[in-house]
């Protein structure tokens, strides 16, 4: 499979503060990496590097074969959904999707797909600005794959959001990696660990990378220092059947990715 995004001894600083700190990362086509940590970990920050938005301090970041810091061509395969809003609140929905269409060189072709399969049909005429959570983020979904990105990025894709729009949006990631996409999704929340292939824990400038169900054992350990025998026991429990429910959500079935 073809490299998509390669790192090598990536460190960022920011004044005194080492954010990132000698990281090296391999993700190939196809794949779906969670990069987990805490508020403050530097997951804003590294994926802002992925996208060619930040400089760095050292080390290299390639993205589709192409040196990000020489050659911003890479940008033209990418889709990012940010964890701040980031779209035209002014424009109503419809608008937001044709101007950004506009704006990647994108042809208009895949707006009426990406209103079905995302359900933007009754927000079209609505603002941007004035949309609630899960509905904000389908639509800033759908302008992040109006160019039928090789590798899409996105930070904190379905946190407060309504469980209808999290299986919409869960369901239309699946189709996008069936199809040959590449994601990087930044989550601080463990509930959502089962949702990728391989999780990227980023801790104290450092990347350690584990399975889902590693990650979650990990996570538990934490926990059982942190709390009594029986809190933790129920905890635990709770967290292994969420793991069992969804660990294969992003798995393709048949020809039909679904969520």
């Amino acid at each position: 499979m073809e490299t998509i995004i390669a790192v090598k001894d990536l460190t960022q600083k920011i004044g005194q503060k080492t954010v990132l700190d000698g990281l090296a990362l391999e993700v190939r086509a196809g794949e779906c990496l969670g990069i987990f940590g805490m508020k403050g970990s530097g997951k804003t920050t590294l994926l802002h590097i992925l996208a060619g938005i930040d400089r760095f301090t050292s080390g290299k970041v390639e993205v589709t074969g192409m040196d990000v810091q020489k050659n911003e061509g890479f940008k033209k395969y990418l889709g990012l959904v940010t964890q701040e809003r980031s779209l035209f609140h002014d424009l109503n929905a419809a608008e937001n999707l044709d101007f950004i269409a506009t704006l990647k060189n994108a042809g208009r072709e895949n707006i009426a797909r990406l209103i079905k399969a995302l359900e933007l049909g009754e927000v079209l005429n609505q603002p941007a600005g004035g949309l609630e959570a899960g509905p904000y983020q389908r639509l800033a979904l759908a302008c992040a794959l109006l160019n039928n990105p090789r590798l899409l990025l996105a930070d904190e894709l379905i946190g407060a959001i309504d469980l209808d729009s999290r299986r919409i949006i869960l369901r239309e990631l699946k189709n996008f990696l069936a199809a040959g996409g590449t994601c990087i999704w930044a989550f601080g929340n463990t509930e959502f660990l089962p949702h990728v292939g391989q999780i990227g824990w980023l801790e104290q400038g450092k990347l350690a990378l584990y399975q889902p169900a590693a990650a979650l054992v990990q996570w538990n350990a934490r926990l059982q220092s942190l709390a009594g025998p029986g809190d933790y026991g129920n905890l635990k429990e709770s967290q292994a059947c969420c793991l069992t429910l969804h660990r294969d959500d992003l798995a393709p079935q048949g020809g039909d990715g679904d969520a």
